[in-house]
């Protein structure tokens, strides 16, 4: 098994150190530490950054399942680099963790990948389809140079997948009310994102003899109408699944609630509607995000301007989002502009690919209940859409609330136990989806 510090000491700071710095340091690292899969499975680059590695297996008439990750990750923040306790990319290993950017965001799945198919290599395991392990440097700021033009080339070839699995949920412990035991969110699904501009503009004037409803106060009294409101909740989909799985996991109040949703259903979305996280399972999200208007203390702008983010539920349309907006502000005179993406496609639940997936977790985590979520996020899976039958979101480490607070942020770190067992998911859904 490789060292564990390589997670950081041989993957470099993001998609523009890598540029400069050169990106032959990560291939001579896996030639070097993992010599079977490049040996085995060859490489080849698309964009000069991204990598792909196909393990032929014995039939290639079968579709291929695909596992993809990326190994571009976002910089620590000018001025935070204090505030580490090691070195932000040291790659230190202390008290069984291992320290530094990307070490949950995504570099373990990239080794945890690898290092798992050198290990079935090393004990002569022959898929019996074709696996592709695909690797992008650019999800953080969109995957379109990355996991974009892979699908792409994909396409152009003719290659379709069984399933492509990548980052997203994990095991999470205290997730969810009621389930004393730690559960693994598997993405069926995420959420689009849009971002709604609302702009007006109009006379200025001197700040001493102001309008009644000024340019700021007419985007302002738009944003609170908007945040007054809100989407409806609807516990429906991937949230209402997510529930589904883990229902029988719940202590007996909840459990009843949940049997019987059909009568319990407008208690069940208030409550969930309380908290943030929960209310983002069940509706279409608005964060107001910059507010932009004037130059002078004493001058009315003669511009205001605002950009709400938004994040899509399934089945909701940048055309259902600006028609949202613009009747809920009332205001005719505010310009309502919506950019983005819609939601991806909902993969299967009932499928032998989702149940590959959760049999491959629980023979690792055992105590954990697997089941399907909607990601909030935004990853290099839905780029797969166009070539895959299902594509799936899943990190395979356990850890609390705070750990995911670390990711892109402050102190990230993973256990040496995690790292581990993140390689025994992949070389148990190698297996299970190579079957």
């Amino acid at each position: 098994m490789i060292r564990s510090n390589h997670l950081q000491n041989n993957f470099l700071p993001g998609p523009q150190q890598i540029r400069f710095q050169g990106i032959r340091k990560i291939y001579f690292f896996f030639a070097k530490e993992l010599p079977r899969c490049p040996r085995t499975a060859g490489a080849g680059k698309v964009n000069d950054y991204a990598l792909i590695y196909k393990w032929k297996g014995i039939d290639s008439g079968k579709k291929p399942i695909g596992l993809t990750s990326h190994y571009d990750v976002v910089p620590v923040l000018s001025g935070t680099e204090g505030n580490w306790e090691q070195q932000p990319f040291s790659g230190a290993v202390v008290e069984g963790k291992i320290w530094g950017r990307g070490t949950l965001d995504d570099k373990i799945s990239v080794i945890g990948m690898l290092e798992a198919a050198e290990q079935l290599l090393k004990q002569g395991f022959k898929p019996e389809r074709d696996m592709y392990f695909m690797f992008g440097f650019d999800e953080e700021i969109g995957g379109n140079e990355g996991a974009l033009a892979i699908a792409d080339l994909m396409q152009e070839r003719g290659i379709t997948f069984e399933f492509v699995l990548d980052e997203g949920g994990a095991i999470v412990e205290e997730m969810v009310p009621g389930v004393d035991k730690p559960v693994g969110v598997v993405g069926i699904s995420e959420k689009g994102s849009a971002t709604a501009e609302l702009t007006i503009e109009g006379s200025g004037g001197h700040s001493s003899q102001p309008k009644n409803r000024t340019n700021i106060g007419r985007i302002a009294s738009a944003i609170a109408k908007l945040e007054e409101t809100q989407f409806k909740g609807d516990l429906k989909g991937p949230g209402e699944d997510l529930f589904e799985f883990v229902a029988p996991e719940m202590n007996l109040g909840m459990k009843y609630v949940f049997a019987n949703k059909f009568i319990f259903e407008p208690i069940i979305e208030k409550i969930l509607l309380g908290q943030p996280a929960s209310a983002a399972l069940i509706r279409t999200t608005i964060a107001p995000t910059i507010f932009q208007a004037g130059e002078q203390y004493n001058a009315l702008p003669e511009k205001a301007s605002a950009l709400i983010n938004l994040r899509l539920m399934p089945g909701d349309s940048l055309d259902d989002v600006k028609s949202f907006i613009k009747k809920t502000i009332e205001d005719d005179e505010i310009n309502v502009t919506v950019s983005g993406n819609e939601a991806s496609s909902v993969s299967s639940i009932d499928s032998w690919q989702f149940k590959a997936i959760q049999q491959a977790a629980r023979n690792v985590y055992s105590e954990a209940v697997i089941a399907p979520y909607l990601m909030f996020a935004g990853s290099d899976a839905r780029h797969y859409d166009k070539v895959s039958e299902n594509t799936y979101r899943f990190l395979p480490v356990q850890i609390t609330s705070e750990d995911l607070n670390r990711m892109h942020g402050t102190n990230e770190r993973v256990s040496v136990d995690n790292y581990v067992n993140a390689i025994k998911f992949y070389i148990e859904v190698m297996k299970e989806g190579a079957k």
